[in-house]
């Protein structure tokens, strides 16, 4: 489809991931025709995804009837119905991978967000996904915490290749690329020692900045000053501030992406085999009805960059959605601006960041717990079920 928008945004340098993972989508064949016809070349998941999908459907009960009569611990029926998703979700963009010299045809599996203030706990995590997961295309998600930024930069050193999730600010976004970089530097040197580690060329990374939700807590903030004041010029500069942080926020982060991607310290790590670490917008959904519903796919396009979307956003882009170039480079000093004038309205985007951070970690701990027991109940009324 020549006039489909979603194979526009190539052309300028930007992956379609889409943002869901559920059986009946693999079992039907609709990943496969989204890559024919939508040009998507990756897939994302997480535990609200996955929560959804097991409790929502009826295709994982075969798998939990076939286990729920053995010893085997719901951990481990979790671990199976999610691994058996991301491994056939892998085949069928393994051809994507081939093809494109491993730059996309990923899938995500994530470490759980129990343990995102976990280092330790994170990298033997990281290492026991991998092992579960037999494809070459699967990338392990990291929360971009404090203490999920070092078992990334450990994990980069080791050769895995990571995901890195839930990322809202550029100063945490900065203390990533960093982590990559370093990573990089010391699976290198770890190499030269004599260490059987991948090659740099074999290690990927994205870096998933997190989009939509900053407009969402951020309008919130200045909803609640509007209607804390009645002075009409303070009340448009507010008003003027509204549906603009998330993509000021990104478009700066993208600035920081390519100052760290050049110069000399980059150009070492690429002639050594290293491969960029590119941006990934997520969080792409609309939140707000009074925005254009494609907002985070048009004004963020750009090289580099992939953007993965959910379901409804896909469609509505296929649909309608415009690609007018770079956006992404777009009124880089307006973002600037803007981001200073919220902070001379008194919002801290660095507290807000912060939120969102803990809300997100908290938000995929509930998810899982909230998997984990659906998968029981359904084990407990299926061991019911036959023994009556």
């Amino acid at each position: 489809m020549a006039d489909n928008p979603l194979l526009l945004l190539r052309e300028f340098g930007q992956s379609v991931w889409y943002d869901n993972i559920e059986r009946g989508l693999l079992l039907s064949g609709g990943l496969g025709e989204m890559v024919e016809r939508d040009g998507v070349v990756g897939v994302t998941s997480n535990p609200t995804i996955f929560q959804k999908a097991v409790a929502g459907s009826d295709h994982y009960d075969a798998t939990i009837e076939e286990l729920a009569p053995t010893e085997i611990s719901t951990d481990r029926i979790v671990d199976t119905i999610i691994v058996q998703d991301i491994s056939m979700a892998a085949d069928v963009l393994k051809p994507v991978f081939d093809q494109t010299d491993s730059l996309d045809g990923w899938v995500s599996i994530e470490v759980p967000a129990s343990m995102a203030f976990e280092t330790d706990k994170t990298l033997l995590e990281v290492k026991r996904l991998r092992s579960l997961v037999d494809r070459p295309n699967v990338l392990v998600k990291i929360p971009a915490t404090a203490e999920g930024v070092e078992a990334i930069r450990h994990s980069i050193s080791r050769g895995f290749s990571i995901n890195v999730t839930l990322i809202f600010s550029i100063d945490r976004y900065r203390e990533v690329m960093e982590a990559y970089l370093a990573g990089l530097e010391e699976l290198i040197e770890r190499r030269k020692a004599g260490e059987d580690l991948p090659e740099p060329a074999s290690v990927r990374s994205v870096a998933s900045f997190f989009v939509s939700r900053v407009d969402t807590k951020v309008d919130k903030r200045l909803d609640e000053k509007l209607a804390q004041t009645e002075d009409e010029e303070r009340r448009r500069l507010l008003q003027s501030l509204k549906g603009h942080a998330a993509v000021d926020n990104a478009r700066l982060a993208y600035q920081a992406f390519q100052e760290t991607f050049a110069g000399e310290r980059w150009e070492r790590l690429a002639a050594a085999g290293a491969r960029m670490q590119r941006p990934l917008w997520a969080s792409t959904s609309t939140k707000n009805p009074e925005y254009r519903d494609v907002l985070y796919v048009e004004e963020l396009i750009g090289p580099h960059t992939v953007n993965t979307m959910p379901q409804n956003t896909l469609d509505a882009f296929r649909e309608h959605g415009e690609v007018r170039g770079d956006t992404v480079l777009e009124d880089v000093d307006g973002a600037q601006s803007r981001l200073e004038a919220l902070a001379e309205a008194g919002i801290d985007m660095k507290e807000v960041t912060a939120e969102l951070e803990v809300e997100g970690v908290k938000a995929f701990a509930d998810s899982h717990d909230e998997m984990y027991r659906a998968v029981e109940e359904k084990r407990r009324q299926m061991a019911e079920g036959k023994s009556r």
